[in-house]
């Protein structure tokens, strides 16, 4: 039941200092082997221009060892696993995922690995167990058209979404951790199952409206002004486009949802070594220092985003990690109730 998942005190885990020598030697076995290899497939729902590129050129760089990659979105990513794994045909070396983590482990495509730059990461951006690592994580807090929305009037908690003057005014995605179901998600783990079931049906009668694609698509429409307020975005998306010149402010409502990309590697690959060595790479502090010049927000102790406003920890707000155990055993639940209650 959503009441009874864990949620984490950010405070206590993000920022911690870590010594520069930490987790840094690679056995040199490895990087040979990997280099006899020559090549890795990788799998990723990640932006390609904007980080899998620039993670391609400079890991070939160092090690002289090929990056083909796919891009699809979790589901995608999941099925093209779970299709190779039943044939007995494993192509993918590498993946990337942000939902849908933990069937990947049941159904035994995910292996175990005892990586190096582990112990560099912050503790919830590591898996105890062992089959996945975290290269980044996303703050998802709602958005307002700046020219359309004074700041007296956005809202600052859930309560506030629920004023009259939001009604037939408020859209979202209707899909993943991104959009409804997330949103939904954090309701129900900040409130628990009777009060927060309870919100949602005042928060039905808004007349949210649902908008295909991507978070990053819905917010460029209430940037183009056509909703003044968006729910569950990328904070860092809106400060970007603030950057350029956008009427995008993104809201500090408290518990923001923070979910994570996991990275993991497929049992029985062809190039078992080279990809354990481009995790590696990904989550070390050359790697994440790449995710952090590409806007993303690094999961190492020692290193933070450029924007430090928008982390919970920099930016002083509270938030709700939402890990792939929680989003798998609820996020059925979460989509369920979208359907009933909102379509």
């Amino acid at each position: 039941m959503a009441h009874t998942m864990r949620r984490s005190a950010l405070a206590i885990a993000f920022g911690l200092a870590v010594s520069p020598a930490l987790a840094q030697d690679i056995d040199p076995g490895l990087i040979e082997r990997a280099k006899k290899e020559g090549q890795l497939v990788y799998y990723t729902d990640l932006i390609i221009n904007q980080i899998v590129i620039p993670l391609e050129n400079a890991f070939e760089k160092k090690y002289g060892i090929k990056v083909r990659y796919t891009r699809a979105d979790s589901d995608g990513n999941a099925l093209k696993l779970i299709t190779e794994h039943k044939a007995g045909k494993i192509q993918g070396d590498v993946f990337s995922m942000a939902t849908g983590f933990q069937s990947m482990v049941r159904a035994g495509i995910v292996r175990k690995v005892d990586l190096k730059n582990a112990p560099a990461l912050q503790p919830q951006f590591r898996d105890p167990d062992g089959f996945w690592v975290s290269s980044n994580y996303y703050v998802m807090t709602p958005a307002v058209n700046s020219d359309l929305v004074p700041e007296a009037d956005r809202p600052r908690t859930f309560d506030d979404l629920l004023h009259p003057r939001w009604r037939g005014k408020i859209a979202w995605k209707p899909n993943d951790m991104s959009g409804a179901p997330g949103f939904i998600g954090n309701v129900l783990v900040t409130m628990g199952e009777e009060r927060g079931l309870a919100y949602l049906e005042k928060l039905r009668a808004q007349q949210i409206v649902s908008l295909p694609g991507s978070a990053r698509a819905v917010l460029d429409r209430s940037i183009a002004g056509e909703y003044p307020l968006v729910l569950q975005i990328f904070n860092h998306h809106a400060a970007i486009s603030a950057k350029k010149g956008a009427p995008a402010q993104w809201i500090k409502m408290e518990p923001a949802t923070v979910v994570t990309e996991l990275l993991g590697l497929t049992n029985n690959s062809p190039n078992p070594n080279a990809a354990q060595l481009f995790v590696e790479f990904m989550i070390s502090r050359e790697g994440q220092d790449l995710f952090q010049k590409a806007g993303y927000f690094p999961t190492r102790m020692d290193l933070h985003s450029e924007f430090p406003e928008l982390e919970p920890s920099t930016g002083k707000f509270k938030a709700n990690v939402i890990g792939p155990k929680d989003v798998d055993e609820s996020y059925p639940k979460w989509a369920d109730l979208y359907a009933k209650m909102f379509r």
